[in-house]
């Protein structure tokens, strides 16, 4: 007899759902004095925990159930059983719990499983990059995103004689969640997931929760879904609740039956309109999270699913650097005269990663991406840069023929740069941007054996691009005889020529810094000051 193979899971915080009705005739009933009380306890025992105030670690959010099922629900991560259970136990010592009662709750554990690319970080011996860790960390550790509706729904896998997930071989499981996750894609920017699982927990297998502004983005996600196979051979659903999340500050709105989302808070004082984070646009709403009953790509370089899950998958993550270090770095060319702008490109925070794809493929993706990002204040911009192609460029500065010349390396990559206004919402797009074609890595997860300087925004005038071009091929030959030099490409925004940057990498900091201190690199910046629109900015990556 044949027994499948489980693919390994990894269990992370877990996850209550809380779900109540209010006494609404007993409230009526109640006088003043004790409504005033429940209300004081009840905002401060909630904002407390959105506060995680018992807990080093976890997440909590308030929202206002729609139907006739529930009136509240209260949703907590923590790390082990026993914070979830001493934080729903306190909630019974508050007024507040006197004018409710529990109708159901879900209990849960966040789980990444070891489908596709996420192979590597279940085995002993497997090797993950830093990228794909810091992915299924973000699963196992999530915060709950800052969006206005929240829909629940418990699922299980169907175990029918006809259509029997479980007895499917580990393959064509993968398959059928990599192609059920390529719709969730399609909703990166509009639509985010928990995912938990809920084996011997609970009454069914995992507990998904979905998080939109627009609750018919969730309708139109659960829709096309449906007609997957994934969904419409192998899963089974639940009762679906839909929530409207708002602030504990804005209780006494609830109950006095008024808009959530209304600006002015009780006492006279501004509050969040409806939940802490609301309108801000600090990140793209992606579709994250992971269950077994769907899949997508990871974007890594084998394109395989890193795990089970409904909706498609991102995780957070961004080059970091050594930030003192960099500051150091900064420091000394300052006294160069070189200006090097501020840590991850001065008042942006910048996500960079490299792809072997097909530069068409791969920009018609990330425009994809992009008009989901365009949807946030805090994006700045996102463009694929390619490998200069300097046949191109058809004179010299002096306005002599010139013949054409290789000025980029034959190794260098496509880059796709994404630009965001908060650290917060570069991490959740660069969860987004892992899972385009062929990656082969992420600026600054390179290992420890290098150390590498991106210069961004180089903004040529475009009278000067061909000097500009010129130049940089005369700096190329002078960086090929410094030690410690490993290779520099100039990279064009496939949108815009004039639109550059420069990628080098060295052996060391020592070594960049001694080309920094050049005579060579000084002409540059002096020959920059013409040729630029505007100055460059910076990037260092460790």
């Amino acid at each position: 007899m044949d027994r499948r193979d489980p693919p390994e899971t990894a269990e992370g915080w877990y996850v209550l759902h809380d779900f109540r009705t209010v006494d609404w005739d007993a409230w009526r009933e109640a006088p003043v004095r004790r409504r005033e009380r429940a209300l004081e306890e009840g905002r401060e025992y909630l904002a407390a925990a959105e506060r995680v105030a018992d807990a080093d670690e976890g997440d909590s959010a308030t929202a206002a159930v729609l139907g006739h099922e529930a009136d509240l629900l209260l949703v907590h991560l923590r790390p082990s059983l026993e914070e979830l259970n001493a934080l729903e136990r306190r909630f019974e010592h508050t007024a507040l719990a006197a004018f409710t009662e529990r109708t159901d709750s879900y209990v849960a554990v966040t789980e990444a499983s070891g489908y596709g690319g996420a192979r590597g970080y279940f085995e002993d011996e497997g090797e993950v990059d830093d990228g794909m860790k810091r992915y299924i960390e973000s699963r196992l550790y999530p915060e709950i995103p800052d969006a206005d509706y929240v829909s629940f729904y418990p699922m299980d896998k169907r175990r029918d004689p006809e259509y029997n997930w479980y007895d499917l071989p580990f393959e064509e499981r993968a398959e059928h969640m990599s192609s059920h996750g390529e719709i969730g894609k399609g909703y990166a920017g509009r639509v985010s997931q928990i995912i938990a699982g809920s084996v011997g927990l609970d009454d069914h297998e995992w507990g998904v929760t979905l998080f939109a502004d627009d609750p018919t983005d969730i309708k139109d996600l659960i829709y096309e879904m449906r007609f997957d196979p994934s969904s419409s051979r192998f899963a089974e659903f639940g009762r679906f609740r839909l929530a409207r999340r708002f602030d504990p500050a804005r209780l006494g709105a609830f109950f006095a039956g008024e808009a959530l989302s209304e600006a002015a808070s009780e006492g006279g004082s501004p509050e969040s309109a409806g939940h802490p984070g609301a309108g801000t646009g600090d990140h793209p709403h992606g579709v994250e999270g992971g269950d077994p009953h769907a899949g997508a790509s990871s974007g890594h370089p084998h394109d395989e699913s890193t795990g089970d899950h409904p909706h498609g998958d991102s995780g957070g993550g961004r080059p970091h650097g050594d930030a003192d270090d960099d500051g150091d770095v900064r420091s000394e060319l300052e006294e160069l005269g070189v200006y090097a702008g501020q840590p991850h490109g001065e008042d942006v925070h910048a996500v960079v990663l490299y792809s072997a794809a097909d530069p068409d493929e791969l920009f018609a993706e990330v425009d994809g991406l992009r008009t989901n990002f365009d949807h946030y204040d805090s994006h700045v911009k996102t463009a694929v840069y390619e490998p200069s192609e300097t046949r191109s460029v058809s004179e010299s500065r002096t306005g002599d023929a010139r013949e054409p010349s290789e000025v980029t390396r034959d190794d260098a990559e496509t880059a796709v740069v994404s630009l965001w206004e908060t650290e917060r919402a570069a991490d959740t797009a660069a969860g987004f941007l892992a899972d385009l074609p062929d990656v082969v890595r992420q600026a600054g997860d390179d290992g420890d054996d290098s150390w590498g300087t991106m210069g961004m925004f180089y903004a040529v005038k475009p009278e000067h691009r061909a000097d500009f071009v010129g130049t940089f091929e005369d700096v190329g030959e002078a960086l090929e005889g410094m030690d410690g030099h490993r290779k520099t490409d100039l990279l064009v925004n496939r949108e815009d020529e004039n639109d550059t940057f420069i990628a080098s990498r060295w052996d060391s900091r020592e070594d960049a810094m001694a080309f920094f201190r050049s005579d060579e690199f000084a002409e540059t910046v002096e020959y920059g000051r013409d040729v630029l629109a505007e100055r460059p900015r910076h990037v260092f990556l460790a």
